[in-house]
This record gives structure tokens, C-alpha cells and sequence, in this order.
């Protein structure tokens, strides 16, 4: 079993990061090199503006190649919920932009020629237990009436020709797709490169301000200066940007992936072939890979740290919630095992923006790999004062009270949510 992403070894090496030191004047700088901020550089590349990316490890290291390879449409939880709290316009618009970053993706794939295995799959959202069903379709009828006419309810007996594993129900979103994400990002800083902005692998930014209109960043590897800045480092953003820090939560989220299955496996398993995501607070997401593993993904533990230890303890409890959801594979090799950081904001809604001098957007709590890209051009239209997209605009953003970048409360948000799942 190798304790690494999927993604990462089953994608090409990146060859176009610029070499020697970092230094010169750029119109932007961007701060991350994973969806976000390579979709930013893209766009701001085409337009004319001299652009260059600081990443600290290398594109698509961070988050962007340690999920699921989800492309779910759809709010990350509930729209009736969402819609008393943000109010309907909010939410449809919220729900509406989580749409549209499919399409965008999909151009863009199409557009740069990105091999990267993009399929319109739709996504199953399981009941676990009847009640849940009934939540489920309460929230269907709110959907499917006001916002997305492209969903189904799906009875248990429904489920039978799509899922190999007992489930109450669960509603389809039929926009929901999936992709090899490690493949995209590769092709997504590409394209970037070819449209002319300059991305640093290993510059982990050190410091930063701002005299006058001018922004200074260093690195270990030089200093550069910009009109503007745009930070995408989500639950890797490091401690130099407090104000972020302060709000954003990175929890843990380990994923591992079986060797491929056979013909007869998939067709025991995952016939229906698209996303899935289960209905329980600690739940589990998981799907086919291009290459027919089973991509298997939850919480898991409620950690903010992700190393081989912690991955291997985290695989171990993934793996016998495998076996309990399809105990047909109960003994199926595991090749791969890893994790990586979601930045959760305490909403779980995510926020863009402009702070104090900075660009920003983060906070996917979970629905990063499709709303990423999209709101990644979003912001970089914003940059070149082009009219104004964002549908966080305006969102309140308070700091998570005690909490400066370590979240020392997540084993008790843990204890929470699985006292939920066993009452509820």
C-alpha cells in the first residue's frame, strides 16, 4: 500500500515551473498553486496582466490532489437550511454558482485540452437511516421547485440499480460529475504557463506587506512585488495571513483507494458508476476511479494533521467502514492510502473577497474541487475590474472565536457529530 494521493501518482510531473531565483514586479501575485489560484493565473494571463504564482511545495500539492474527485453540484449541505440563513436569493445564488463551476470546468477542459477523465456522472446523496430519507426528500421538493429541475428521488428499490449496498433512498443530482483531479491540475497550470503567468514551485511565502499601493512578498528563494495579491492557500494558508488563519478550520479528511476491480465487482458494487456521498454527519463519499478502484473517502478521525501516521491510523477505520457499506469487498487490497486538509469555515459556507489590501478565496468546506476553479476566475475577473460575479460578495466573515490557526477543538466537534449520528 503506498501512503500517497491517487492523484499524484497517476498524474505527469509538472515541467514548467520557472527556475532561479524569485524575484521582478508582477501586476498580480497569486498564493497557492492548486485550483484556485492556477484558474486566477490563468485568467489574469489571458487578459494581458503579468501574473506569477508562489507555491510552497509544488501545483496541486495542497488540497486540489487530496480529495475524493468529487465534482458535485449543489450546496455542500442542506438548501432549505441555507436559505434561512442566508436568505433565498443568497442560496439560489450560491446554488446556482456551484452549477455554474462545473461549466466552467468542462469549457475550460475542452478549451486547454486537459486529459484528465471529466464525465457528467451525477451524484447520489444516500439515506443512511428512513429519517434521513425524509429530510432528504423534504429538501428535494425545495430544490427541485426553486432551484434545480435536474434532480430525482430515488426509492431503496431504485437504489438497487445503482449501488450495490442497502440504502433508504437518496436524491440524484444529475449536473454532478467527476474527473482525475491530479491530471486536471497539471493541465490547469499548463495552461496557465502557456498564457503567459510564471509559477514558483517550493516559495513558500514568509512575509508580507504592503507600503503604498505596492506589496511585497519574500521567500526563501527571493522576494517579489505586485499591484495585487490574491491568497488561495485555504487550509494550507500559513501563518503570515492571521486574519485567515483565524478563520478558517482545517480538518482532516483521508481517503483510500482500492486496487482496480473487476467487471464483476463493479457490477456488484457501483453500477450505477457516479458520486456518491452518504447522509450521516461523519459519513462517506466515494466513487470509481478512471482506472476502476473504488475511491473511498470520509472524516474518518477529526484531526487537523496529515502524515503517514495519522493517515494510516485514519485508513484503518476507513477501511472496516468499506467493508461494513459493501461487505463484498470486505478483503479487497488497498494500494493506496492518504490525506490531506479541508478548509471548513463555521458555516461551512465559503467566502471570497477583498481584505485590508488582499484578495482572497477560500473556505470550500468541502466542495472545493468544483467550486474552485470558477470562483478562481471570479476573482481574477474582480482583479481586472470586470463586472462583478462573486456570489460571496458581502458575506459576513467573523473570526471562530479562540481559535488563531490550531483547531484544538475539532477531537470535541468529533465527540458532537458522532453523539448526532448515533441519536439521530
Amino acid at each position: 500500500m503506498k501512503f500517497l494521493s491517487y492523484w499524484h501518482d497517476t498524474a505527469p510531473a509538472f515541467a514548467g515551473a520557472a527556475q532561479g531565483s524569485v524575484e521582478g514586479h508582477y501586476d498580480v501575485a497569486v498564493i497557492g498553486g492548486g485550483f484556485t489560484g492556477l484558474a486566477a493565473a490563468r485568467q489574469l494571463a489571458k487578459a494581458g496582466a503579468k501574473v506569477v504564482v508562489l507555491e510552497a511545495e509544488r501545483v496541486g500539492w495542497g488540497a486540489s490532489g487530496r480529495n475524493g474527485g468529487h465534482l458535485n453540484n449543489g450546496l455542500a449541505h442542506s438548501y432549505l437550511a441555507a436559505k434561512a440563513e442566508l436568505g433565498k436569493e443568497r442560496a439560489i445564488a450560491l446554488y446556482k454558482a456551484l452549477d455554474d463551476s462545473i461549466d466552467t470546468i468542462e469549457a475550460l477542459i475542452a478549451e486547454e485540452g486537459i486529459d484528465c477523465s471529466f464525465r457528467r456522472a451525477g451524484k447520489l446523496k444516500l439515506a443512511s437511516k428512513p429519517q434521513h430519507f425524509d429530510a432528504i426528500a423534504r429538501n428535494f421538493e425545495a430544490v427541485n421547485a426553486e432551484v434545480d429541475a435536474d434532480t430525482a428521488l430515488l426509492t431503496a428499490e431504485d437504489l438497487k440499480q445503482e449501488i450495490g449496498s442497502p440504502f433508504h433512498g437518496a436524491m440524484l443530482s444529475k449536473k454532478s460529475a467527476m474527473m482525475h483531479m491530479g491530471r486536471y491540475v497539471v493541465g490547469l497550470a499548463e495552461a496557465a504557463k502557456r498564457h503567459g503567468a510564471t509559477i514558483f514551485e517550493h516559495a513558500a511565502v514568509t512575509e508580507s506587506r504592503q507600503a503604498g499601493s505596492r506589496h511585497h512578498l519574500r521567500t526563501a528563494r527571493g522576494s517579489v512585488t505586485s499591484d495585487a495579491v490574491l491568497v488561495a492557500t485555504g487550509a494550507y494558508t500559513p501563518s503570515t495571513f492571521g486574519y485567515f488563519r483565524r478563520r478558517i478550520i482545517a480538518v482532516g479528511s483521508f481517503i483510500i483507494a482500492t486496487r482496480p476491480l473487476t467487471e464483476a465487482e463493479i457490477a456488484a458494487t457501483m453500477p450505477g458508476n457516479r458520486t456518491c456521498v452518504t447522509s450521516m454527519n461523519i459519513g462517506n463519499y466515494f466513487r470509481l476511479s478512471p482506472d476502476n478502484r473504488l475511491i473511498f473517502g470520509g472524516r474518518a478521525r477529526f484531526s487537523a494533521r496529515s502524515d503517514q501516521r495519522s493517515d494510516a491510523k485514519s485508513g484503518a477505520i476507513l477501511k472496516a467502514s468499506l467493508a461494513e457499506i459493501f461487505p463484498q469487498l470486505a478483503n479487497v487490497e488497498i494500494d493506496y492510502c492518504w490525506g490531506g486538509l479541508v478548509d471548513m469555515t463555521k458555516d461551512r459556507f465559503p467566502r471570497a473577497g477583498y481584505h485590508d489590501g488582499v484578495w482572497y478565496a477560500m473556505g470550500y468546506s468541502g466542495h472545493g474541487a468544483q467550486l474552485s476553479t470558477h470562483l478562481g476566475m471570479i476573482m481574477a475577473d474582480a482583479i481586472l475590474d470586470r463586472p462583478d460575479r462573486n456570489p460571496l460578495k458581502g458575506l459576513e466573515w467573523p473570526a471562530v472565536p479562540g481559535h488563531f490557526g490550531k483547531p484544538w477543538f475539532l477531537p470535541i466537534v468529533g465527540m458532537y457529530y458522532k453523539m448526532l449520528d448515533r441519536i439521530q
